[in-house]
């Protein structure tokens, strides 16, 4: 497709305007390769994954959160000054005009270290991302609460459904930890008070509505670790209630060909859960600019080991072989770490 068409999708018979720009010629090619990533720190003089991004040549880019770091404490002019700062990479820039995209936040462009729906200036925060993402004025996140959104892709049996996630808008307090920076407890510890939510009423509902939607394969971005369990940093695990609800949910729901895609940690991994409807798999891509090199935690649920080097992921879909194929990928173009998923196996079959 030229640049101009790669930015222009219709789904069905309804335009789907992507980061502002404007849809006027129809694109129905299915996606083949979804890119995506986390963790962008606008200050670091040297960007060399825009151009690994670019050279990949992805059909869609998925910004996983923390997209800026804001400076602390939070104003709107620290927070504008981060993504003018952003805005002068000329590697991202490249990223932006050329390929589509959706992004959604995490707490450092949230404007609030692991902040929640009790930060006060949440409302400031997303007037910031409306503006700097180019988020047309007529789009339902203009209109609600939450940056929660959805598109789907590509021709009726070649559909792939991108489910973006806010898990910082409507997010209760976590439980702090009694022992700091011990394995599995370093900030947070699970919390089963059932009145506390990851998602609110709202986004959950309309998560429903979504999951019930006809897709082949479906994207759920969210901009911490769904599956993760062993640590005590941000998770879904932290409100296991919460967790619950939404692996009963994709069951109920029967929705089948989900893959989590998640960032935040400064690492890449790969991790499923047996014990779910199908065995769902979730792959964390975080380090655009800096990763946790010294990391090491216990990894129930992880596939293989972590992967600390700068790095973003790939969802590479076959239609004709009706496979998927989730990777790490280096700067230097290279695959580090895949697990190969086929349709078959991404349905609720009980």
């Amino acid at each position: 497709m030229s640049g101009i068409q790669r930015r222009e999708l219709l789904v069905g018979t309804a335009a789907v305007a992507l980061a502002g720009c404007a849809t006027t010629t129809p694109a129905q090619q299915p996606l083949r390769r979804v890119a995506f990533g986390s963790c962008f720190d606008q200050s670091q003089a040297k960007q060399p994954v825009w151009d690994a991004i670019l050279a990949a040549k992805p059909d869609l880019f998925l910004f996983g959160g923390d997209n800026v770091y804001c400076e602390m404490p939070f104003t709107r002019e620290r927070l504008r000054e981060a993504y003018a700062q952003a805005s002068t990479s000329a590697g991202l820039r490249r990223v932006r005009e050329t390929i589509p995209h959706l992004a959604i936040w995490d707490d450092h462009d949230y404007g609030q270290n692991d902040g929640g729906a009790d930060f006060a200036g949440k409302q400031v925060a997303k007037e910031e991302f409306l503006a700097y993402w180019n988020v047309p004025a007529n789009d339902a996140r203009r209109q609600r609460e939450g940056l929660y959104t959805s598109q789907a892709f590509g021709p009726p049996g070649q559909r792939v459904q991108v489910i973006v996630l806010d898990t910082r808008w409507f997010r209760s307090p976590w439980k702090r930890t009694d022992q700091r920076d011990a394995p599995g407890k370093e900030r947070y510890v699970a919390d089963a008070d059932p009145s506390k939510t990851i998602l609110g009423a709202a986004q959950w509902a309309w998560l429903e509505q979504q999951l019930r939607e006809p897709a082949q394969v479906r994207l759920i971005l969210s901009g911490y670790q769904v599956l993760a369990e062993g640590h005590g940093w941000e998770r879904w695990g932290l409100l296991p209630h919460e967790k619950q609800k939404l692996l009963r949910l994709l069951a109920d729901t029967r929705a089948g060909g989900v893959v989590l895609l998640s960032g935040d940690r400064h690492i890449g991994t790969f991790y499923r859960d047996p014990g779910t409807a199908y065995p769902l798999t979730e792959v964390t891509a975080s380090g655009f600019t800096h990763t946790w090199e010294a990391a090491r935690e216990a990894g129930p649920n992880r596939i293989g080991e972590l992967f600390t080097e700068l790095h973003f992921g790939t969802v590479d879909i076959d239609w004709a072989a009706r496979a998927i194929q989730l990777a790490l990928v280096d700067l230097q173009g290279r695959t580090r770490r895949s697990v190969a998923l086929s349709f078959d196996e991404l349905k609720v079959t009980a």
